[in-house]
């Protein structure tokens, strides 16, 4: 069986369909054990659906400034934690 981690680093083959069949076995028995990795792969599915229906507008220049400063620190902070 795969762990968590290899989980998340074979997740987006698994959504593409790209898994080969022993890999795809292996991801299906861990997510029907898994309820932390069942709920991260109904989260990348909800992302995907929202993302795919997202213009292609760009944000304006107000927002992307106030966007930028709200999270400069935000890998710093998450180190620190």
């Amino acid at each position: 069986m795969i762990t968590c981690h290899q989980l998340t680093e074979l997740v987006t083959e698994y959504l593409e369909g790209a898994l080969p069949w022993r890999e795809w076995m292996r991801f299906q028995m861990h997510v029907g054990m898994c309820a932390d990795c069942r709920r991260y792969l109904d989260q990348m599915r909800m992302t995907l659906k929202a993302t795919g229906s997202l213009s292609d507008t760009p944000v304006d220049e107000a927002a992307h400034a106030a966007l930028l400063e709200r999270f400069k620190d935000w890998h710093s902070d998450s180190e620190a934690g």
